[in-house]
């Protein structure tokens, strides 16, 4: 109980000083709350009341995991790479055909390849999914430009009728329309591959390639449909732009009978045809309006307009000018009689090879052609030189290369590969232990044991006197040769692989005035320097790109179509590949050049190249014996490979 008293007493205590304070407070001079005072508060902000225009409604990013939607501990200053904002923004189309596009672009129907599907979805996706070939559902002229370009590109080589163009007639509804678009789309994408690369990878009809062409990127060739102010010569450019590419396209225009390429009409033979008192129908008459450019008519008449077009055709070939359709004038119309298939078929052929070669040929370069068995040097577009070679038998075909010349080896040793060591002179000095001395190979031996056997330079090298140097993956260069008398023969396809240059002394001084500045190098000056007899490299400080080509149909420099002999059967193969339905798969999923199981490079510093590969064993050469046979340039024999070990082909 006394307890409780006292705790009263505290309470009325505390009561009593609280008030007393207060009413202090209350009563100071200056008026200010004491409390009040210690406790500073925020200071009042000057903020407009909010109005309806500060309420706008934003839109959320897509949150593609609850890991992302978390709260981020960056600061709040940090700006997001551009790349991640393009990720986390999603693109809503609002028109129906953009949205069916964007739906259409994640189903992986329309394009060849995954890079082609990336760069299109890339490509739209910037575009907001809006269609590039129509606006509104009317499809638009830079889509009617190149679909009619697309219907003469068998000018270039190419068949129409790969390139297959979507009804945009048809196309009424969003998804008709989304998928027209990108039909459109594709169908161009592979056009531009097929025009710039090649219809066929040439891995698969030749073994031995190793070109250096640069396959389409989809992403540029996307930009280029979407820009180019015209669309025609957009497309046309994919295809080669150098003179004998265009020079065979010209050739193959007037084989097919046609400015545009079209195929060869041939007016059938029969009764004369004139202008009558009554129509005058034949059968003949739509192929005759084709074969003179006029308008197709939905009829078979021999009318007036047709009459005066065969009128003026007569008195151009110098016949009777009159308008009737005589025997005369159908020999002339169709002109002469000849098998054209075979040689539309080649160039076509040819036509192709060219575009698995690089755009930029270079502004000087070598250009070997293997059926013609000539070398060029060219300068500007315009021939600087030329020679007569030897290249590889056909069973031993010199390979399709584009490589550059580094530098050219004056008096070079010829170093025999290990294998034509061990399978074919070894032998032969069992039979003859003189017999290699006689012909200038050196014997010796090295530590472990094994035998190395070299020629010196010299007359009767096998490499002549120049060699000169392109370092390639298949070990194959150009040299000299001590077999002059090949070069008077027509068919000069004997090496095993390498090509024997007729005139060495005047290629190097040309080669060599483009590959260095220092013009001392005259044909005087190299003979002067194998007269000397050492080994001597001249290292170029430009190099210069040579192409190895493949070219049985081509237009010599007085504008004549010529054709050469198949010594490969390379023309078969392709004309088979490119007729035939299954086409080759997209650039990018086959290499350009076999991997072969070699080494790449050519071996020793300096050009001192460890052997090169030769004729073969004595058991392959007959009764001529085989020096007669390897050193007087006759039949040859491949040596057998040794597993690991270099092989350079001469």
């Amino acid at each position: 109980m006394a307890k409780l008293r006292l705790g009263y007493l505290l309470m009325s205590t505390a009561l009593t000083v609280v008030l007393s304070t207060a009413t202090t407070v209350r009563a100071a001079p200056d008026g200010r709350d004491v409390i009040a005072a210690a406790i500073p508060l925020p200071e009042t902000a000057d903020v407009k009341p909010l109005t309806p225009a500060d309420v706008v409604e934003r839109r959320s990013p897509v949150v593609p995991s609850a890991t992302a939607a978390a709260p981020s501990t960056a600061p709040a200053t940090t700006e997001a790479a551009p790349e991640q904002k393009a990720q986390d923004i999603a693109v809503i189309p609002t028109d129906p055909v953009a949205a069916k596009i964007k739906e259409l672009l994640s189903t992986n129907r329309f394009f060849s390849s995954k890079k082609e599907r990336v760069a299109a979805e890339a490509f739209y996706s910037a575009r907001t999914y809006a269609p590039l070939w129509e606006s509104a559902g009317v499809v638009s002229d830079r889509a009617k430009a190149a679909i009619a370009y697309l219907a003469t590109v068998d000018s270039e080589g190419l068949d129409p009728a790969e390139y297959a163009i979507p009804n945009f007639k048809t196309a009424t509804s969003p998804d008709q329309l989304a998928e027209a678009d990108l039909r459109m789309t594709a169908t161009l994408l592979t056009y531009a591959r097929h025009a710039q690369n090649g219809r066929i990878n040439p891995s698969r009809v030749v073994p031995e390639v190793a070109y250096t062409g640069e396959p389409v990127d989809p992403a540029d060739a996307l930009a280029k449909f979407a820009d180019g102010k015209d669309i025609a010569a957009t497309l046309a450019d994919f295809n080669p732009q150098n003179p004998h590419y265009k020079a065979l396209k010209a050739k193959l225009v007037e084989l097919r009978g046609g400015k545009n390429g079209a195929a060869a009409i041939r007016v059938p033979s029969g009764p004369a045809l004139k202008l009558g008192k009554s129509e005058v129908h034949d059968a003949r008459v739509p192929a005759l309006r084709e074969k003179l450019g006029i308008a197709a008519k939905d009829n078979d008449v021999y009318d007036r307009t047709l009459a005066d077009a065969v009128s003026a055709f007569q008195k151009e070939h110098e016949l009777r000018g009159n308008g009737e359709l005589t025997t005369a004038t159908v020999d002339a119309l169709n002109g002469p009689r000849r098998e054209r298939t075979h040689e539309i078929d080649t160039i076509v052929a040819n036509m192709e090879r060219w575009r698995w070669l690089s755009r930029d040929l270079g502004k000087a370069y070598s250009m070997l052609n293997i059926p013609d068995y000539t070398l060029q040097v060219y300068k500007d577009q315009a021939v600087l030189w030329k020679t007569r070679v030897v290249v590889g038998k056909p069973s031993k075909p010199t390979p399709l290369l584009t490589e550059t010349m580094k530098f050219v080896t004056i008096n070079p040793t010829w170093n025999v590969p290990p294998s034509i060591v061990y399978h074919e002179y070894l032998p032969v000095m069992q039979q003859d232990p003189t017999a290699l001395a006689r012909y200038g190979l050196h014997v010796s031996y090295n530590r472990d044991g094994s035998v190395h056997i070299s020629q010196p330079p010299g007359d009767r090298n096998a490499l002549g006197r120049i060699r000169f140097n392109f370092p390639n993956k298949f070990l194959v260069y150009q040299h000299d040769t001590p077999d002059k008398n090949l070069f008077a023969l027509a068919k000069r396809a004997f090496s095993h692989g390498c090509q024997r240059v007729q005139d060495p002394v005047k290629y190097a001084e040309v080669m060599i005035s483009l590959g260095t500045t220092d013009t001392s190098y005259t044909q005087d000056r190299i003979r002067h320097m194998i007269a000397a007899g050492s080994e001597t490299d001249v290292k170029f400080t430009t190099p210069i790109p040579v192409h190895i080509t493949y070219q049985t149909a081509f237009v010599d420099d007085a504008g004549k179509l010529q054709f050469r002999e198949d010594i490969y059967g390379r023309d078969a193969t392709l004309i088979a590949a490119l007729k035939s339905s299954e086409r080759a798969p997209a650039r990018e999923d086959v290499p350009m050049a076999k991997q072969e199981q070699q080494p790449s490079s050519t071996g020793s510093s300096g050009g001192r190249q460890r052997g090169s590969r030769v004729a073969g064993g004595p058991q392959a050469y007959g009764n001529s014996g085989f020096f007669q046979t390897f050193f007087g340039g006759g039949r040859q024999a491949p040596p057998a490979a040794i597993p690991g070990r270099r092989m350079y082909y001469r």
